[in-house]
């Protein structure tokens, strides 16, 4: 009777450890696959979760092939690459570089002719995508991306201009320069002239700062008009100014970057260069001034923040963070801004940056498109811009988002 006893309580220890044993086991198992199933890892910079979240959503739309009549040569696909690049840079990770030269890759032929290109529109905006070229020729020393950047050359070298000389934004919007077009061309434009030994190349830079500047300054704010039409001819135009009536976030931001990366290539001892520096300082003092205090971002139509449908506007603010951190880290302003850069970046985080249960972090609340002018027309007016769509995940955001993190992380791992 004992030993039945004896034999019955062993068989139930047995059964009860291999019970405990197997469930521990399908824990483990349980955690590990929670693990696995983030697509994008929360333990990563903010900056690399937005690039991991975004190369995931496009995987390979980007790329141009006859099957995929949306993939361009554009300047927001130049502007996310940049940001990777920027980013491989700050973290050794190659998929980052990868990734940008497959894109780039697929538009150059070896001649360097560049894909869905037409250098005779005359869009400033096809120039932004060089500064890729110019790095990757850099990185590579490989002929092709040398020869796509000179055709890009040779387009502003036969851009129509201003009777002043400043870039028309476009050949179909005569006599305009937007501050969109500053970006667009200039730092390219800088790169290049000190690359390939050009420093006449650096004067032009400059003039097309100076006189968008001196145009387009409003003296009561000193905030930046949104475009300006030497013609006078344009219905959004003012009569006296030929400035067009508001102040839009993106359009400013993308000039206060335009302003902190030229620099990169401009001499020290460049003539100039302490004139670009001033204007970078009032551009950035007049910024700081319309700063939303409870959220620390900045509104679509910047100076009109309590009016009924304005939005806090998350491409123009990563702009602004990524322009006032890199100024403050250049010692081009003082220290006392890198607040403003924090809590603007700080207020990204909390505003408008949302993360799904796979872990991809989305950027919302981004203006997906602005102009003056065209078909149909925009007048440049509070009502249009507000009424232009607002989304998710808009390049046009993700890129100084990315770039803002780098600045960001970069300055908190000096202190």
């Amino acid at each position: 009777m004992r030993l039945k006893m004896y034999i019955t309580l062993c068989l139930l220890l047995v059964f009860v450890s291999l019970f405990i044993f197997t469930n521990c086991q399908n824990v483990q198992t349980s955690s590990k696959k929670e693990t696995k199933s983030l697509v994008v890892s929360d333990t990563l910079s903010w900056a690399e979760r937005m690039a991991d979240s975004e190369i995931y959503r496009l995987g390979k739309s980007l790329e141009y092939d006859i099957n995929n009549p949306d993939a361009k040569w554009n300047y927001q696909t130049g502007l996310f690459l940049k940001a990777l690049l920027d980013l491989w840079k700050q973290t050794g990770k190659n998929n980052y570089f990868e990734y940008t030269k497959v894109v780039i890759d697929s538009y150059i032929d070896q001649d360097g002719n560049i894909k869905t290109y037409n250098m005779e529109e005359f869009n400033i905006d096809k120039i932004n995508s060089g500064k890729v070229l110019l790095s990757l020729f850099e990185i590579t020393n490989e002929e092709k991306y040398k020869k796509a950047a000179f055709i890009l050359r040779e387009q502003l070298k036969n851009h129509p201009r201003t009777k002043e000389g400043g870039f028309w934004h476009k050949k179909r919007y005569p006599w305009q320069m937007w501050l969109d077009g500053i970006y667009m061309a200039s730092p390219f434009y800088a790169e290049f002239s000190k690359l390939f030994d050009q420093p006449e190349g650096f004067d032009d830079v400059a003039k097309q700062i100076l006189l968008i500047d001196v145009h387009t300054r409003d003296p009561k704010t000193g905030l930046r008009y949104h475009g300006w039409d030497e013609s006078n001819q344009q219905k959004w135009a003012d009569p006296e100014t030929g400035c067009s009536p508001n102040f839009w976030g993106r359009g400013m931001g993308w000039y206060a970057m335009a302003l902190v990366d030229v620099l990169d290539f401009l001499p020290e001892d460049y003539p100039k260069r302490q004139h670009i520096i001033f204007i970078l300082n009032d551009l950035i003092k007049s910024i700081a001034k319309y700063q939303d205090k409870k959220s620390g971002l900045w509104f679509q139509v910047v100076d009109q923040g309590n009016r009924d449908g304005n939005y806090l506007e998350a491409s123009a603010s990563s702009m602004f963070v990524y322009a006032i951190a890199k100024s403050v880290d250049k010692k081009y302003v003082g220290t006392e801004y890198w607040d403003s850069a924090q809590k603007g970046f700080d207020g990204l985080i909390k505003q408008l940056v949302t993360v799904d249960e796979n872990g991809l972090v989305n950027l919302n609340q981004i203006c997906s498109v602005a102009g003056l002018g065209g078909d149909p027309y925009r007048d440049g007016s509070y009502e249009y811009y507000l009424s232009e769509p607002v989304v998710s995940n808009d390049l046009k955001g993700i890129g100084p988002f990315i770039m803002a993190g780098i600045q960001i992380q970069n300055n908190e791992s000096q202190k």
